[in-house]
């Protein structure tokens, strides 16, 4: 959303400080609201967080559709509008290149279809929540958010569909093996496939042997021009938002309180106030369920109730692939499948785009939407096809889609054997599910539906040579990767490999590194039973395995010149850990990072150097074993210097000497002075003004930030532009079932998403300091801590 609304005038900004007051909404007395079938209550906490009270679930997702609305209806719309492909309508131009594509790929266009085809139980669920958004849109905009009056826009209604689309559109932006293929081609493109394939990704699972397991049958071509592509260019696009998470359950015999203890942070772009998750509790006489959806979108797929806990990251497996077509020379409208000529599939839309030259401030652009059997085309959209070659885009979920979402099944369930049962019908979004249940059973499963490939093997896009299908079918449900109460007493997952060696199909060539999930394994290997106060430390662990692996190679390089010994005192003296007091961390990674680049921009060239190290993930595991072994040295000798050829050393130091340069340029002459949080900071800021004049008075401000992009404690960044966080935990939860009264959890700004509003910045200070935060669970703890209640009334 980095495009919305930059350009609030000072007068804009004047206005609204002036209207604060219009964050007014009834969280107290006596409140009717239509579709309400027997009184309900609201309780909010001192976070504003709701705790609603009915007779059914029925009324309760009613009332959580209210009062998601009375919060978040501002970001509710903004999710909608991306999610249907019309940001346009808001960020004019901007917006333009993003709406073509999410038009192309159809969240909008299938959440129709498939909203026709759900069956009534999961409809009533979903409606019912839109039921209640709508009761608050139609109760009038006197408390409607300012922030609707500044973009000039008005909430419009929802509709299930709507919120489907979001459904596919949270799917897509986990299916980032995308970016791994493109990448991948454009490798191809510039080395050859021998060469190009000596730095694909390396997937590492700790557990188990190294496993890449490949189809037989890869069709490579080398001439695509794939980088000169507009539509795929922009899948390219977010530098390296590798969206991740770290989840794990530790079992009874781990958990000082007697019963499985659920943790768990998702990593997703958090600079957004008032963050990503809302935060709520569903109560009736049969179910207590605290958790947190996305606004819009009500699935609580990060929760506990009276028996089970869940929680929930990017299990990465691959679930679309590109595929490269012909189009028949004979006639432009068809393309070909062997001999075969087939016509394109042809949908037509239009796009209303902001204009303020246009008579009614908007101006209008058909757009032609090409499909094959396989999919979209992608390729050639924005600029116009310059080949006879296009990529099309086959993505699971458009042929998953079924009756029932196991949406209601999972936050009802009574065992972890129901949240499996439940998880088979979610066929949606691949995640790496942990759970445990009050019984003292846990486990993993991922969720989704993975293709069996036949031909490809999901590195790069297929070649289409005859009309035979690449996909039979999808692994079933009790074939994909999954545990149940393993020996060592508990199990996680932190995005990365986590399939066995022997594993039967294809999982994914592009997976998170293994750094993360080799230091739970070292914390969770620490003797005696943990509570529920040492998982939420661990949540906040800043050792850096890759700095543990890498800096005892790189000190004695660093010795060997005089003008780098400072540096390497300063690796030398350093824990590994990525504090934000640590000036080791920002000599390790300013050193890793320019290391990374002159190993590869010379080969590459600049473009594609930026490209592929924009893409963490494919890199780094290689690059480590580049780093420690011999076997690919070749790749450190500098092309530009023909009559010389450099070791891994000599660019080591080049590297460290630029790094020194730069780094004294910003934070001065002293090592000693280059803590990390100077340079690795955290900053919130408002959806309607995110830079210039007026973001840091709307925001949440910048705060120095610990972690990095290998630690469990998340903070990412842009290769491109270091080193301002760009995804971070989104929520951090441990959930103890040994524990009635409460669970730890903290979002990284509030609950309200108004400017101005109490609740929309004040649990900033205690994400960043580490300050523990609960969701209240038992009848005692809500009372107790009750700030205001809401008495919901059915409509008389």
């Amino acid at each position: 959303m980095r495009h919305i609304l930059r350009l609030i005038s000072t007068a804009s900004l004047i206005l609204l400080t002036g209207c604060a007051g219009l964050n007014r909404y009834p969280v107290d007395g006596t409140q009717s609201l239509d579709g309400l079938r027997a009184p309900a209550t609201v309780n909010r906490d001192e976070k504003g967080m709701a705790y609603i009270h009915a007779r059914t679930l029925d009324d309760a997702m009613l009332a959580l559709g209210y009062v998601t609305a009375q919060d978040r209806l501002f970001q509710m719309t903004l999710t909608r509008l991306f999610a249907q492909g019309r940001i346009s309508e808001l960020a004019g131009e901007k917006g333009r290149d993003v709406d073509i594509r999410h038009r192309t790929l159809g969240f909008h266009r299938r959440a129709i279809e498939h909203a026709r085809m759900l069956e009534p139980d999961t409809r009533r669920w979903f409606q019912r929540y839109v039921d209640g958004v709508n009761a608050y849109i139609r109760s009038g905009e006197d408390s409607f958010p300012l922030e609707f009056k500044l973009a000039g826009i008005s909430p419009e209604l929802w509709s299930v569909a709507d919120c489907l689309s979001i459904l596919y559109y949270m799917s897509w932006s986990t299916s980032a093996n995308l970016k791994a293929e493109i990448v991948a081609q454009m490798l191809i493109e510039r080395l050859g496939e021998q060469k190009a394939r000596e730095i694909f990704p390396l997937n590492v699972n700790p557990d188990d042997a190294f496993s890449l397991k490949l189809a037989a049958d890869g069709r490579i071509s080398e001439n695509l021009a794939v980088g000169c592509d507009g539509m795929l260019a922009g899948f390219l696009e977010g530098g390296s938002h590798e969206l991740g998470s770290n989840n794990w359950v530790a079992g009874a015999d781990l958990s000082s309180g007697g019963k499985p203890v659920v943790c768990n942070d998702p990593h997703l772009d958090a600079r957004i106030l008032p963050g990503p998750w809302y935060p709520a509790g569903l109560f009736t006489p049969d179910n207590r369920i605290v958790g947190v959806h996305i606004p819009g979108l009500p699935l609580m797929p990060i929760f506990r109730n009276q028996h089970v806990a869940a929680g929930i990251t990017n299990a990465y497996g691959d679930m679309q692939d590109l595929f490269v077509e012909t189009v028949d020379p004979a006639n432009a409208d068809h393309y070909l499948e062997g001999s075969r000529s087939i016509p394109f599939a042809v949908i037509r839309e239009t796009l209303k785009i902001r204009d303020k030259k246009a008579e009614d401030g908007f101006r209008e652009e058909a757009i032609e939407i090409r499909s094959t059997n396989r999919g979209p085309v992608v390729s050639g959209v924005l600029k116009g096809l310059e080949t006879d070659k296009f990529m099309s885009l086959r993505w699971a979920p458009f042929e998953t889609m079924g009756p029932t979402l196991g949406v209601m099944e999972v936050v009802q369930a009574k065992s972890t054997a129901e949240i499996r049962s439940a998880l088979a019908h979610t066929n949606i979004i691949m995640l790496n599910f942990v759970f445990g249940d009050d019984r003292g059973d846990f486990g993993w499963h991922v969720s989704g539906r993975l293709p069996i490939r036949s031909r490809c093997d999901g590195t790069v896009p297929c070649v289409v040579t005859d009309g035979e299908d690449d996909w039979r079918g999808f692994v079933p449900f009790d074939e994909m990767p999954q545990i149940t109460n393993p020996v060592k007493g508990w199990v996680g997952t932190c995005n990365h490999h986590t399939v066995p060696h022997d594993y039967p199909y294809y999982y994914s060539s592009y997976q998170a590194t293994s750094y993360r999930y080799r230091r739970l394994k070292e914390l969770m290997a620490i003797p005696g039973k943990k509570t529920a106060d040492q998982h939420w430390q661990y949540q906040r662990d800043t050792y850096n395995l890759l700095a543990e692996k890498l800096v005892p190679f790189m000190v004695p390089v660093l010795n060997q010149s005089l003008q780098t010994r400072p540096l390497a005192k300063i690796l030398g003296q350093w824990d590994y850990r990525d504090t934000a007091d640590a000036p080791g961390a920002t000599v390790f990674h300013s050193i890793y990072e320019r290391f990374a680049w002159l190993t590869f921009a010379d080969e590459l060239g600049e473009p594609l150097a930026r490209t592929m190290l924009g893409v963490w993930y494919f890199w780094q595991e290689r690059f480590q074993q580049m780093m420690l072994t011999d076997d690919l040295d070749h790749w450190f000798d500098d092309a530009a210097t023909k009559a010389v050829v450099e070791s891994k050393q000599d660019l080591l130091i080049r590297a460290a000497l630029d790094a020194q340069a730069g780094l004294s340029e910003t934070l001065g002459a002293d090592p000693e002075n280059w803590n990390w949080g100077a340079v690795h900071r955290h900053t919130f800021v408002s959806p309607i003004r995110r830079e210039g004049p007026g973001s840091g008075f709307l925001g949440g401000g910048t705060h120095p930030a610990p972690g990095s992009v290998e630690t469990l404690y998340r903070g990412l960044y842009d290769y491109d532009d270091p080193y301002a966080v760009t995804v971070s935990a989104s929520l951090r939860m441990v959930a103890d079932l040994g524990d009635d009264d409460k669970v730890l959890a903290v979002i990284p700004g509030g609950v309200a998403g108004r400017v101005f509003h109490p609740h929309a910045t004040d649990q900033i200070e205690a994400f960043m300091s580490g300050e523990k935060r609960y969701w209240w669970f038992s009848d005692n703890a809500i009372a107790e801590h009750a700030q205001s209640t809401l008495r919901l009334q059915p409509q008389p």
